[in-house]
């Protein structure tokens, strides 16, 4: 048997053991320690159900669903489940994708983890203070960072005022 025949079998018998559909589901969540940590019956106790689907989850909400996709206030966009200030209103931009997207986060705010969900590759935002999931970053943006940070409006809480330096 040649060696691409095996690599074939291979191949076909690990798709097999992972089941049916496994590389179309959202990767499991690996354990980090965060400074903000909750039981799982904590965060449902805490969030609404459609809150806790996104950012516990790592759910989307429908396109255009989101009253922070239309915001146009100055203040500060933070984590709806620990209340992490995430981005100012400075960098919000609108990108005709259906949520709120922004240039660029606030200092430390968000970390960004490799997100191989649904036969696609992309760079996952996470609360760098809960973990929770906020959305995906890609680099189709507006200047000046040429990135686009499409966060769930579930995931965020809007507070008006002031808006932090970009």
């Amino acid at each position: 048997m040649n060696l691409r025949r095996q690599l074939f079998r291979a191949l076909g018998a690990s798709a097999l053991l992972a089941g049916p559909g496994a590389a179309l589901l959202p990767t499991a969540r690996a354990a980090k320690a965060y400074a903000v940590t909750r039981s799982d019956a904590e965060w449902k106790a805490q969030l609404t159900p459609q809150q806790y689907q996104v950012l516990r989850q790592a759910g989307t909400e429908r396109p255009y669903s989101s009253p922070l996709n239309h915001e146009k206030r100055a203040g500060t966009f933070a984590c709806a489940g620990c209340q992490q200030p995430l981005f100012s209103s400075a960098t919000k931009f609108d990108s005709g994708t259906g949520w709120p997207s922004f240039w660029k986060p606030l200092a430390d705010a968000v970390e960004k983890k490799s997100d191989r969900s649904y036969g696609m590759v992309r760079d996952e935002v996470l609360c760098a203070r809960c973990g929770g999931h906020l959305g995906h970053v890609f680099d189709d943006g507006p200047r000046p960072t040429g990135l686009r940070y499409c966060m769930n409006g579930l995931a965020l809480a809007f507070t008006a005022g002031s808006a932090p330096a970009a």
